[in-house]
């Protein structure tokens, strides 16, 4: 996307914040501990979020179908001293990455151009082979040829995503956790808001202040997320690639 598109990412807050200590270390805000700051963002992004079409009943609010999402906010300073906010949503939202506002993915898997869209036009022509054929050993040599293909794609999937510190160092998703002694990724990793956040600031010239998450909408899983409550990011997932890029 563009870095006119991208830029419109950053809002003003109304009130800058003159009186915020800037800090080395990122506040990372929790339900009983939410910066000032981010508190102003969520509001501002929630109202937001109530206010696009089609948006506010597809979060399982009310009598509507759907599920919640994970959203987030990072305050920040940019290049003139003026304090704003960031906005982001775990994963997909929709079945898209991209949402006028919203920060852009670290790296995009449905691009078209990406190596897992063009891996799985030929996984499509694998499902296509295995429709149309009536040999029984056949099939089942595609099926395996697919399930190879499938796994192979996957285990592409963390050495295409790179993550920048404050000093633009990168390392790939795959060495995050390798340096961490922590073995391969779990699925998803990278697709959380903070890690997004964070590498649009960097990459912008923004200076992070205040993250801050919360839940919007029903969570029907085993966590039971509550609408707009705050949480910290995710251990399993983000603890590892937020200790490089705050390093």
């Amino acid at each position: 996307m563009s870095d006119n598109f991208d830029l419109r990412c950053f809002r003003l807050l109304k009130n800058e914040g003159s009186n915020v200590e800037l800090k080395k270390t990122l506040h990372i805000s929790t339900q009983n501990d939410l910066h000032p700051l981010c508190q102003m963002a969520s509001e501002e992004l929630q109202s937001l979020i109530l206010s696009r079409p089609l948006w506010g009943n597809r979060f399982g609010l009310g009598d509507t179908l759907g599920f919640g999402k994970m959203f987030g906010v990072l305050a920040v300073m940019n290049k003139d001293g003026q304090y704003g906010y960031l906005s982001a949503f775990s994963g997909k939202l929709f079945g898209s990455n991209h949402h006028e506002g919203f920060v852009p993915p670290v790296y995009d898997v449905l691009s078209s151009d990406s190596f897992l869209h063009e891996g799985m036009k030929k996984v499509d022509a694998l499902n296509e082979a295995i429709e149309g054929q009536l040999d029984t050993d056949k099939v089942k040599e595609l099926v395996s040829k697919r399930k190879k293909l499938s796994k192979k794609l996957q285990a592409q999937i963390p050495d295409h995503y790179h993550f920048v510190n404050r000093d633009l160092t990168e390392k790939s998703l795959r060495k995050v956790f390798s340096d961490a002694g922590l073995g391969n990724p779990p699925g998803g990793a990278g697709e959380c808001a903070a890690p997004k956040l964070l590498q649009y600031a960097f990459i912008h010239g923004f200076t992070p202040v205040a993250l801050a998450e919360f839940y919007w909408g029903v969570h029907t899983g085993s966590n039971s997320w509550k609408h707009k409550m705050n949480y910290e990011p995710c251990v399993g997932k983000c603890a590892p690639i937020l200790r490089h890029m705050l390093s």
